[in-house]
């Protein structure tokens, strides 16, 4: 049993609060704090609770609600939120699940279902439920190199943080030349040679305190070896591992790929929920990328795992979007701008591109693509949880 979990209902419909109040009593799991309408009384509740189930009725002041709902999960740690709607639109939930609900449940109840959501919410806190992880891998790869690789994983990384709020790893695969560290002037005591020599003693504990935090964020950093000798002895099997490790913590996990095909790239790309597949809009590029598809279609990748990513895209490219899509016969999944100076003033000092100019096209450029990202993973999972 876990000790002192409390529930609390936010609805302004009395008649259908007092009947999720009474399936909660039903469980015999909460201290049921009971029902209210207003925020100020359901924050300070929450707030003062020391693990909450906070129960949200969407089916007025819905954006309010959103707002209500990030608050929440931005300055309360140990609340979970279930969200009970009425027939709820796909844009909804993308807004919901960004804002930090996790759960949810459509009108009419179905006691069974409600009571079996409410379990699962109970046995979370305990850590005795346990559940096919939900993180995405997304690796960031190009077997050219001087695309911008690190620069788009470093900065992609840190947007999906702040966007999601969740707790993000950014790992540095790039054994013999990594620059992850270098590009967000990070120093860490351990790397990653480290953690594949104790992934037997790693839990979720030992990542948060051994992995580098950067600044006051939800990114953690896995640097590459210091010296070129300690990647010899890494298996594959390792890289997996690894990754499925860090899966149980992180949701997500960012992936600065090497260049090169060799077996532990391969099982990071085959490990990824999404290849982001990079190349510049020129001829050798676009070649290289058709040697890339070709390979990851003969791997039995599917179409949807592999998306093309342009960067330092320019409108009066001599390549246009149109010309790469065709020889390609794939659509552009995001283009980053091309901003020279402003990349490269942010690489030469150590920072993101949008902690050194937010207002450049730039960085609007990569928040727009975290968001766009992260929304598609939602709407993706509330979809396949509408059809089980």
């Amino acid at each position: 049993m876990v000790n002192n979990v409390s529930s609390i209902v936010l609805s302004d419909n009395l008649q259908t609060a007092n009947i999720i109040n009474m399936f909660i009593k039903d469980t015999a799991l909460f201290d049921c704090k009971g029902v209210v309408s207003d925020f100020s009384s359901c924050f300070d509740i929450v707030n003062s609770s020391p693990k909450t189930v906070l129960i949200v009725d969407m089916d007025t002041a819905a954006e309010q609600k959103i707002d209500f709902i990030t608050k929440v999960s931005s300055e309360v740690s140990d609340c979970k939120i279930l969200i009970v709607s009425e027939n709820p639109s796909v844009e909804l939930m993308v807004k919901l699940m960004r804002a930090g609900a996790r759960e949810f449940v459509s009108y009419p109840l179905i006691r069974s279902e409600f009571e079996q959501i409410m379990k699962k919410m109970y046995d979370s806190f305990a850590g005795s439920f346990k559940e096919e992880s939900k993180c995405r891998v997304i690796s960031v790869f190009s077997n050219k190199g001087g695309i911008g690789k690190t620069s788009i994983a470093t900065n992609l990384a840190l947007e999906i943080a702040k966007t999601t709020r969740e707790n993000v790893a950014l790992v540095d695969l790039n054994f013999q030349l990594g620059d992850v560290t270098t590009f967000l002037d990070m120093k860490p005591s351990f790397n990653i040679s480290y953690m594949l020599d104790n992934l037997d003693k790693i839990n979720g504990d030992f990542l948060l305190s051994t992995m580098e935090k950067y600044k006051e964020t939800s990114l953690y950093v896995l640097a590459d070896p210091p010296f070129f000798r300690m990647a010899d002895d890494v298996s594959p099997k390792q890289i997996s591992k690894l990754i499925d490790i860090l899966g149980r913590t992180f949701a997500y996990i960012i992936i600065d790929a090497a260049s090169a095909f060799d077996d532990k790239t391969l099982t990071a790309l085959e490990k990824s929920n999404i290849i982001l597949l990079t190349a510049v809009a020129n001829l050798p590029a676009m070649r290289n990328c058709q040697r890339c598809l070709e390979l990851f279609e003969k791997l039995g990748y599917h179409k949807d795992k592999v998306q093309i990513l342009i960067n330092r895209y320019m409108e009066n490219d001599e390549v246009t979007s149109a010309d790469v899509e065709k020889v390609l016969g794939r659509k552009i999944y995001w283009r980053i701008p091309n901003n020279y100076f402003t990349m490269m003033s942010a690489i030469n000092k150590g920072i993101p591109v949008v902690e050194l100019n937010p207002s450049s096209n730039i960085a609007k450029s990569y928040r727009d693509f975290a968001l766009y990202l992260t929304d598609n993973i939602f709407r993706a999972d509330f979809e396949r949880k509408m059809n089980t």
